[in-house]
């Protein structure tokens, strides 16, 4: 169910920011638990997944159940970058290539029932909004999800690491898409070479979701 996941770089906390030299490497199947745990903590006040899991106490035992759905098919591609304590993480889904496995994707609905009861439908409906934005007249990568612990906000690595990974996606000249689930991420991901391509809001007046395009280079 390729698209129907969402973005966030946590807001940068006020002060002298020190650049730091990363060193990041690929993530493999055995970084499952470490690249959950950092997405789960950065998008736990995240605008679409609190409003999707919105009890607040219960939500990080549900994220701990939810997020693995979404990232393991990733890991699989051997495009998902990490630094080495997964400070920050980038999870990135091959041009022409499904963001999730026929395995998870039939997990979607029975875990969202698990978690979430009756409102599942509404997140389901949600989730299906970012597969029908998703465009795919054009070969890209897509990225899925970056996010940094909030324990290492403030230094620049989510989008150092972006950086990174575009000097290996710009060498084979092809295009990357985003959808951001925070408008306050939108300046960051225009500072690395993305437009807004359009915008959808989850269902019941829920908050809006900014699609992204950056051209090949």
């Amino acid at each position: 169910m390729s698209g129907m996941s969402a973005h966030d770089i946590p807001e940068a906390k006020i002060g002298i920011v020190r650049p730091v030299t990363l060193t990041p490497r690929v993530a493999g199947p055995g970084d499952l638990e470490a690249v959950v745990d950092t997405i789960a903590v950065a998008f736990h006040n995240d605008p679409v997944w609190s409003w999707a899991f919105p009890d607040e106490k219960a939500r990080p035992a549900q994220f701990r159940r939810w997020w693995p759905l979404l990232v393991e098919g990733a890991l699989a591609q051997g495009f998902t970058w990490m630094t080495e304590g997964a400070e920050t993480i980038a999870v990135w889904i091959r041009p022409n290539r499904p963001e999730l496995t026929d395995e998870a994707e039939a997990q979607v609905l029975p875990t969202l029932e698990a978690l979430l009861g009756a409102r599942s439908r509404t997140v389901l409906e949600g989730l299906l909004r970012f597969e029908e934005a998703h465009p795919h007249d054009e070969p890209h990568y897509y990225l899925s999800f970056v996010a940094t612990h909030d324990d290492h906000r403030g230094k620049g690595i989510g989008e150092q690491l972006l950086a990174q990974n575009f000097a290996r996606i710009d060498a084979e000249h092809l295009p990357a898409y985003l959808e951001s689930s925070n408008p306050k991420n939108l300046d960051r991901y225009r500072r690395l070479g993305f437009e807004p391509r359009g915008e959808f809001s989850m269902p019941d007046n829920g908050p809006p979701v900014t699609t992204m395009w950056r051209p090949a280079r």
